[in-house]
């Protein structure tokens, strides 16, 4: 199975976009997740119920809401383009912005299970023996969350990597720009004889996602027996 110049590009366009998206949603996931796991505050079920809104909501009213608000003329688009010249419609950091919205809830979710199930004793007994709150959590908490770090990562990369609706909705479908696997999948349906290019496309989908899937299983399964002999 060999690929054209213009599906290479969409596979690397794709894991481009993947990649960063994990990478600008991760930081935002660990301290959510660890909000909504250790903290007790009015409204944290509003709260948590808007993080998961997109796992609910259709695709394309993601990238709608997503137009609404950073497009050209949106609430905050409007300022980026003016002040700052930032433009993320018919980009690929828009795209990459679509991706990191769509998986994050993914990212939280994975990493607060994590948290939910770290002992908090060992957090406690660090506590009364003058660790302070940022010395427990580097030493004690952040190592026994990596399983879920680490799975949150890579569900996030195999979420974003098949991204569709809102990426096409809030930054349409420009090849060699916004158009990923799913998007250069979606064109070859449209056209004559674009068969064999979306059976090509949808295979490379496949393996990657799989790819993704399997790397989490394993890597969870070597971190938590490293875990278990320390």
């Amino acid at each position: 199975m060999i690929l054209t110049p213009e599906e290479w590009t969409a596979v690397r366009l794709s894991l481009q976009v993947a990649f960063w998206a994990t990478v600008w949603s991760l930081p935002p996931g660990i301290v959510v997740a660890f909000i909504l796991s250790r903290l007790d505050f009015p409204g944290r079920g509003l709260v948590d119920g808007v993080i998961n809104l997109p796992l609910v909501l259709p695709r394309v009213v993601v990238g709608y809401l997503l137009l609404l608000f950073l497009g050209t003329r949106g609430a905050l688009g409007y300022y980026l383009y003016e002040w700052f010249g930032i433009r993320l419609i018919f980009s690929t950091a828009g795209a990459t912005v679509a991706a990191a919205v769509v998986s994050f809830p993914l990212t939280v979710s994975a990493i607060r299970l994590s948290l939910d199930a770290v002992d908090r004793g060992l957090e406690t007994a660090a506590r009364t023996l003058g660790a302070s709150r940022l010395d427990v959590f580097f030493s004690i908490t952040l190592p026994l969350m990596l399983p879920g770090i680490l799975s949150g990562t890579l569900m996030s990369l195999a979420s974003a990597l098949g991204e569709f609706g809102a990426t096409i909705t809030f930054v349409s479908n420009v090849e060699g720009v916004t158009r990923t696997i799913p998007l250069a999948i979606y064109s070859a349906t449209s056209v004559p004889d674009g068969d064999a290019i979306a059976l090509r496309l949808t295979v490379v989908s496949i393996i990657l996602a799989l790819g993704a899937l399997l790397l989490a299983e394993f890597a969870d399964r070597r971190i938590r027996m490293v875990l278990g002999r320390a």
